[in-house]
């Protein structure tokens, strides 16, 4: 394909699949393993052996590669390659979970393609000082990267060149036609002291030779430069695989060919020996590792230059700034000082192989992202390149197989960075801002619907094990919300949920939908779920119960109906066909009554009335009878998060009932497992007055019977000096479950 023209200001230079793609990947998968270990890894396997191990290596490459094509025909992306592929499936944190690490690992992996282009020099010029050639092809590297991306991949064709000399050089070799030595077919891992080796296993021979795999990434790196990526990185990623895959099929059988395999073991330089011209194929060396460090100077800036648009790195404005010709300069920058870190270093072989452990994450990544979404049936998921779901599913198990065979230890050093860079992007909560087109929402509904369905099937939607918090909030004026807003976060949070109904006169609803939509981000910003609907009646009860027959058929249905003390003897009877209908429809009910002065005090106390039922002192009776459930439930949780001391009240007429009411509170502690600082106590005489001199709480807790005696319910408030729950069960909720 041809080199585009240079671009303009206002039209920055594109590339084709060839040039931008094809190209880098190429010339990074022919590395250094190609000419200097090839022959270690034949000598060790034998020629079937080693030929197995590159089939398994570049099976896992072809499965992310056939992913990562699959993705990209599904998606406009934009710069940033992997980076931007995950972030718009599974979101900013996910995509800078693997961006950062990924980045990071550009400048490592430039210098050690630097010393091993150092090390090939030095093979033919022993008494050049190291420091000077490795600053030299530093400066070559960085001077072309910030000149032009044009104008390195136009360097790029020569190296090609240079390269498909040495593959010349070395199949025009007289082994070729005549070997002088015999195939050995298998290895036996003899081991070979002049090497040090005390034997190779053969995944040791597979863990030596996989990072060769580890350059499929380098074309699609440049997404933000492609004249048309959806096509350009399926085609030349593909294509950069199936010519590596042969070209290194090709060589091994050379290799086993020319010598035998103790020698192929102990010498890194047998190609170069055996080969027609030496001096050729070691220019191939050195084209191939300033090849690879070149893709690296070029595409780690256009990965730093998306994250930081997103601002994921210190001083993002200016990091995202490109040039009038799209060159992501302020990156190359920065990437050129941390690459100049790196080489000054000097001793990276103890941290090489965390290099390919991000390698891996993000192809396990990228493999989990076309599985998940090819498998939702999502409509927005049309790649026009279409692979079967067993291909990420290998690609997946074989990533997740490679990095614990490679290294485990920085296998799980790599994951925990990814995890730490998840939480803390998660915490800054960028993702509100960011981007709301990702696939997330998409996947997690077509999850929700998946787990709603079998649950359905199993008739596990009345499953009390499962029970929680979902609240069905009556709201009239969101300005009342402010009184009983933290106490709603607390009933809810972490697992629960809050529905906000809005009750407005038809043809009113517009004028509640504003302050609605504040009041429930007001919830999410304490991240408590919350979602909100509004209903056209005059009337309160009439939209309640509407809403809680209409939603009788939903899955995530409310199963508590939030309802604040009526202080008007004319709402007592349209508060009483509200609590009629949610015992009608299974929805427990709590009846909130705030002391006027004292409000929910300092949230340190808490009294938990309870009563046996009128047959006896069986705690079965009390739980089948009396609205025990849903009361302990929520004095466990109210205690939970406001770490408040929690007392068990039972009442009793006759003194002599005393043991019998001491045996009932442990044994209704014991089967709701609440914990031993929980508090037992017996009061005897008349409810009021027990009620009265009770310890003093911020919150009571007591069973709300139907058609309840409202003015009682409010003189309680004031006998107990404190704020009032009244609650009602479901019958879907078990405190004993």
């Amino acid at each position: 394909m041809a080199e585009p023209d240079p671009g303009s200001p206002s039209n920055p230079t594109k590339f084709g699949a060839f040039t931008g793609v094809f190209t880098p990947t190429l010339l990074t998968i022919l590395g250094v393993i190609l000419y200097v270990r090839l022959g270690w890894v034949v000598g060790n396997a034998g020629l079937a052996g080693a030929l197995l191990v590159l089939g398994l290596a570049m099976g896992i490459t072809i499965c992310t590669g056939l992913s990562l094509s699959s993705i990209a025909t599904n998606t406009r992306l934009g710069a940033g390659g992997p980076y931007a592929m995950i972030k718009r499936s599974l979101g900013l944190e996910v995509g800078a979970s693997i961006g950062v690490p990924l980045y990071l690992s550009r400048p490592l992996g430039i210098a050690m393609y630097i010393f091993g282009f150092r090390e090939g020099w030095q093979w033919i010029f022993p008494s050049h000082d190291a420091l000077i050639i490795d600053m030299v092809v530093f400066v070559a590297l960085f001077g072309l990267a910030y000149l032009s991306a044009g104008l390195a991949f136009r360097i790029q064709y020569l190296i090609m060149a240079v390269i498909a000399l040495s593959l010349v050089m070395i199949f025009a070799s007289s082994e070729t036609t005549n070997p002088s030595h015999t195939i050995n077919w298998w290895g036996d891992y003899p081991g070979f002291k002049e090497d040090g080796f005390s034997g190779a296993s053969f995944w040791i021979v597979f863990a030596v030779f996989f990072p060769a795999t580890t350059g499929i990434l380098a074309g699609a790196n440049m997404s933000g430069d492609l004249k048309d990526p959806r096509k350009a990185i399926a085609s030349g990623t593909l294509w950069a695989i199936a010519v590596s895959a042969v070209i290194y099929f090709a060589v091994a059988w050379w290799v086993a060919r020319v010598a035998d395999p103790e020698t192929l073991v102990s010498d890194y330089n047998i190609i170069f020996k055996k080969s027609f011209w030496g001096y050729g194929v070691l220019a191939g060396l050195l084209g191939a590792t300033f090849s690879s460090a070149l893709a690296g100077a070029v595409g780690g800036p256009r990965i730093l230059m998306a994250m930081a648009e997103h601002k994921l790195v210190p001083y993002s404005g200016w990091l995202a700034k490109t040039t009038n010709r799209g060159e992501p300069r302020n990156a190359v920058a920065i990437t050129a000082l941390l690459t100049f870190g790196c080489v000054m270093f000097r001793e990276l072989n103890a941290i090489a192989p965390l290099v390919t452990m991000f390698f891996l994450i993000t192809y396990l990544t990228i493999n989990v992202v076309l599985l998940v979404e090819s498998s939702l049936g999502l409509a927005s998921f049309r790649p026009t390149l279409v692979v079967p779901r067993i291909v990420p599913l290998a690609g997946a198990i074989g990533c997740v197989f490679c990095m614990f065979i490679i290294n485990p230890t920085f296998g799980l050093i790599s994951v925990g960075a990814a995890i730490a860079i998840y939480i803390w992007v998660s915490q800054r909560k960028m993702s509100l801002s960011q981007d709301a087109d990702d696939a997330r929402s998409s996947i997690f509904f077509a999850f929700a619907e998946w787990a709603a369905a079998k649950v359905e099937q199993l008739g596990g939607a009345r499953n009390k094990k499962a029970w929680k918090p979902n609240l069905l909030v009556p709201v009239e004026d969101t300005t009342r919300l402010r009184g009983e807003f933290h106490f709603l976060v607390e009933v809810c949070k972490p697992e629960g949920s809050i529905e906000l109904m809005g009750i407005a006169p038809e043809g009113k609803q517009a004028d509640l939908e504003e302050p609605l939509r504040k009041a429930v981000e007001s919830f999410r910003e304490e991240d408590a779920f919350c979602r909100s609907a509004i209903v056209g009646t005059s009337s309160v009860a009439e939209g309640v119960m509407n809403g809680l027959e209409a939603l009788q058929g939903a899955f995530f249905r409310p199963n508590i109906l939030f309802l604040t003390l009526p202080r008007q003897s004319e709402k007592f009877a349209e508060v009483n066909k509200m609590i009629s209908e949610a015992k009608r429809t299974e929805v427990g009910v709590m009846l909130l009554g705030t002391h006027p002065q004292a409000g929910f005090g300092q949230r340190r106390a808490i009294n938990l009335y309870v009563r046996p039922h009128h047959t006896g002192w069986s705690v079965d009776a009390a739980f089948t009878h009396n609205n025990l459930d849903l009361t302990l439930l929520m004095g466990y949780r109210l205690m939970k998060q406001w770490k408040a001391k929690l007392t068990l009240i039972t009442v009793i007429d006759d003194e002599a009932e005393r043991e019998q009411a001491a045996h009932f509170l442990s044994e209704l502690k014991d089967l709701a497992r609440f914990p031993n600082a929980v508090e037992e106590l017996v009061m005897v005489g008349p409810f009021l007055e027990c009620a009265a001199n009770a310890p003093q709480a911020d919150l009571g807790l007591f069973g709300l019977a139907p058609n309840p005696d409202y003015k009682w319910l409010a003189e309680m408030i004031l006998i107990t000096k404190c704020t009032c729950l009244y609650v009602a069960d479901s019958g879907r909720e078990s405190a004993r479950a």
